[in-house]
């Protein structure tokens, strides 16, 4: 409860007086039986006057009851909905503090399965709780109160029917249980599963792959299928158990009421009977209730263990112990000393070792290496997106670590290997970079960007509505338009790994020679591919196996790095026509 306390006290009088509203249906169920009772016993002696006044008097409880069932349910609906849309807020807002790490732990599909679907399973429980948690046990203790008060002995059926329902009802729920925690997983399965290909659906056409990603989804779907009826077969007994126990209950309290009925010593009279058999049902129908909360607490309590992993999940990047809160990113120079860093802590092998490089303020430094070498891990490093296991980052001479990460951020832009658009204008995009630039800066950037003439060709221009991922743009406009939302940044430090790998060499030119003149004072790091997006960097580092192979100029490196010479010669080989040797 301390946990979901937070999420209740806001809400506290919804949560009161939904369950209090009920207690009024509840009374009015109750008293339903013994008025109908009292006019069947009294319709032998046709006293139309004294019926017609108890009618009256059901009718006044059924609207009595029916303000409050409606009340009820009104104050219910309310603190679910609440309560919901305030958990979801703060899983929302814990997951935005994960670092990359944190969310691979997870998996994105498992995320948004825990944001949605196990949300709704609380929403769900709470609301039924509110309604039933006084209603059914109090028409239970009440059904049972009036029961016996009109015959104990008759009573006595309900003493063995209802020990054995019980019994019946904790081995279905015990069972099921664990089943449900099982058939979240699934859901996660599947999500990551339609995510994946809904996003990446231009690859699965390319590739000929509908067949095959069809037949993964039917996979993932069949065996959330099986798991979920593993989980209901055990359920589905609940309906047909109680339904015979309701049954062979009604048929004992017949079998000896009606003796008591016909019996010549204080027989007992027919509306009593008719009473009796309502109450028992309605005891039987409340034990229904609960046990259908308690099933349902124990889907709760499995999507309720799940988003707890994620609250309780303690981002492994944070500024808590920042020393350096308010100090901003100045200059822009970075340095990198003794730095080692592994993904999975208990590897051997590092992703990077032993780093030493230092990048002056307002440079332009190149960064390239082979695939897999390493270098989007180590810019990742400069902008807290990971952090260094061993050895220090600086920037400005200061660690990232003793910036506060929303300090350090707004002084690093970078534009990532996979260019992300969101749903929304162009306009809204590349405002993402400042939300207060004007149309003419928004222009001027995209110019340099070389997006403008593209943007401009578009009927609404930059009011063009992009979808989701921006997949209604070509890889090359995609990467100008990122360009452009990190130009509008103006960061101290921009960062840009392997963000004109679409665009042509021409393009790329006047994209570089447009850094030079809007972000001269800014320290510009390039990862690229090809030897010519970094040829003409003040510096360049060459990345091999996660170390660093040499560094220096153009000139430098071709007559002293042999790594430096393969890619280039390799490259220049391949721009020429001719085979590699």
């Amino acid at each position: 409860m301390k946990t979901w306390g937070k999420y209740i006290r806001p809400y506290l009088p919804y949560f009161i007086l939904g369950p209090l509203c009920m207690i009024i249906e509840v009374i009015g169920e109750v008293l339903m039986p013994k008025y109908l009772a009292m006019i069947i016993n009294y319709a032998e002696g046709k006293d139309v006057g004294y019926s017609l006044g108890v009618m009256v008097l059901m009718i006044l409880t059924a609207l009595i009851m029916m303000g409050g069932g409606v009340g009820g349910s009104y104050f219910a609906a309310k603190a679910s909905v609440n309560f919901a849309a305030d958990l979801r807020r703060d899983i929302y807002a814990k997951v935005q503090k994960f670092s990359f790490s944190n969310i691979d732990k997870f998996s994105t599909g498992s995320l948004v399965t825990r944001l949605t679907n196990d949300v709704t399973q609380m929403q769900n429980f709470i609301t039924t709780l509110l309604r039933m948690c006084l209603r059914s046990p109090g028409i239970l203790i009440g059904a049972l109160i009036m029961a016996i008060s009109l015959r104990p002995k008759l009573s006595l059926v309900l003493a063995v029917s209802v020990p054995l329902l019980v019994l019946c009802i904790l081995f279905i729920v015990l069972n099921g249980f664990p089943r449900f925690g099982k058939m979240q997983g699934k859901v996660d399965g599947l999500n990551n599963t339609v995510q994946e290909n809904v996003t990446n659906v231009r690859v699965v056409k390319s590739f000929v792959r509908e067949e095959k990603e069809t037949k993964k989804f039917m996979a993932a779907n069949s065996d959330l299928k099986n798991t979920g009826m593993s989980a209901m077969k055990i359920m589905i007994f609940l309906g047909p158990v109680m339904t015979l126990f309701m049954n062979l209950t009604v048929i004992a309290i017949l079998w000896f009421g009606g003796q008591m009925v016909l019996s010549d010593i204080d027989p007992m009279p027919k509306g009593d009977l008719s009473a009796f058999i309502t109450y028992c049902t309605q005891i039987l129908q409340s034990l229904m209730m609960v046990t259908m909360m308690i099933v349902m607490s124990s889907r709760a309590m499995a999507s309720a263990k799940r988003i707890k992993e994620v609250l309780y999940e303690e981002p492994d990047i944070d500024d808590q112990n920042a020393l350096c809160k308010d100090a901003t990113v100045e200059n822009g120079s970075i340095e990198f000393k003794n730095v080692t860093f592994r993904y999975y802590k208990n590897s051997e092998d590092a992703v990077l070792s032993d780093i030493n490089m230092k990048i002056a303020a307002g440079s332009t430094v190149g960064i390239i290496g082979s695939t897999g070498s390493g270098k989007t891990t180590l810019v990742s490093l400069i902008a807290r997106l990971y952090d260094a296991d061993e050895g220090e980052v600086l920037v400005d001479g200061v660690d990232v670590k003793e910036y506060s990460l929303e300090n350090l951020r707004k002084g690093v832009g970078m534009v990532l290997q996979k260019n992300v658009l969101f749903s929304g204008t162009i306009a809204e995009n590349l405002r993402w970079g400042d939300e207060n630039a004007t149309d003419e800066e928004l222009k001027r950037a995209a110019d340099y960007a070389q997006a403008d003439k593209f943007v401009s060709s578009f009927t609404n221009g930059y009011d063009t509505e992009l979808e989701q991922g921006g997949v209604n743009v070509s890889g090359g406009q995609k990467q100008r338009l990122c360009i452009a939302r990190a130009l509008l940044k103006k960061p101290k430090i921009l960062i840009l790994d392997d963000s004109t790998s679409a665009v042509d060499t021409a393009t790329e030119a006047q994209i570089r020679r447009a850094f030079k003149e809007e972000l001269s004072g800014s320290t510009k790091i390039i990862i690229a591919q090809r030897i010519s997006s970094v040829c003409e960097a003040d510096e360049i580092f060459v990345i091999n196996e996660g170390r660093i192979a040499g560094h220096g100029t153009h000139e430098y490196l071709l007559e002293n790095c042999e790594e430096y010479g393969e890619i280039y010669y390799s490259q220049m080989e391949n721009k020429n026509g001719k085979a590699v040797g």
